[in-house]
């Protein structure tokens, strides 16, 4: 690709997240909860708009928008792409930071497929110092176990819910050994084998992660624990919606 065309797309980029972020500025007060999630590397894909199915089928009342943070240069260079990702991240934290600053009461939901866990997790490390969100749910997150969520979780109210699978073996098993993790660490995912604190890692703010790993009762609601389950609609709708919601039909795992 042309530098000349490299450029105009980063503009358009820009110009979108903009708008993006003027129609977040211009949104009236809402008593429903928001929900931005953050697809993979693989930019917005048809798992994407399944979990969108699942949340309104398990009843999420909510006001829910994607954001693509791949500048449409997806796959294997958007994970590599880590100072790129960074300036995205800081992108979603300016248009959350707006919208919690003018409606502090609504709640704010972060979910989260694969790679766009770590673009979740380096949001809430770039929000303002005062500014938190209610729940954030990772699925299948592409970062490495050790990862030090400290700084993300100052900025959680509830939890932050990860959820993984050992069968996971071909993406964030393989995958990652080979490719590396979102934060460039060739190890299995925290998606794989969920999140440890690592030694600096503070005590308290860990309390807020629950792990919670695959169960072979789920293969009924069609997550049969690979790289997509837990995107899979009717999966959403028993188990992850209703936490978003925060009415759980099941205590979570840890």
């Amino acid at each position: 690709m042309s530098k000349s065309l490299h450029s105009l797309l980063r503009r358009g980029v820009v110009l979108w997240a903009l708008i993006f972020a003027s129609r977040v500025a211009a949104a009236g007060p809402t008593t429903r909860p928001y929900v931005l999630h953050l697809p993979g590397i693989g930019g917005t894909m048809y798992v994407d708009r399944m979990f969108v199915k699942g949340l309104r089928a398990g009843h999420c009342d909510a006001e829910i928008q994607i954001y693509d943070w791949t500048e449409h240069d997806p796959g294997i260079d958007a994970l590599h792409a880590i100072d790129r990702n960074r300036k995205q991240a800081a992108h979603v934290a300016e248009f959350l930071g707006r919208r919690i600053e003018r409606w502090p009461d609504e709640r704010i939901v972060m979910t989260s497929h694969s790679g766009g866990g770590a673009l979740a997790v380096w949001t809430l490390e770039d929000l303002p110092r005062d500014a938190r969100v209610d729940d954030v749910f990772l699925l299948a997150p592409a970062l490495s176990p050790d990862y030090d969520l400290t700084p993300a979780l100052a900025h959680v109210r509830g939890h932050i819910y990860v959820f993984s699978s050992e069968s996971d073996e071909l993406v964030l098993g393989f995958g990652c050994r080979m490719f590396g993790t979102m934060d460039g660490v060739l190890t299995d995912a925290a998606g794989r084998v969920g999140f440890v604190r690592p030694r600096n890692g503070d005590p308290e703010e860990y309390r807020k992660v629950i792990n919670v790993p695959y169960q072979a009762a789920w293969l009924r609601y069609g997550n049969y624990g690979d790289h997509i389950g837990p995107m899979a609609w009717r999966f959403v709708a028993h188990v992850v919606a209703p936490l978003v919601i925060g009415e759980p039909n099941d205590p979570p795992a840890n």
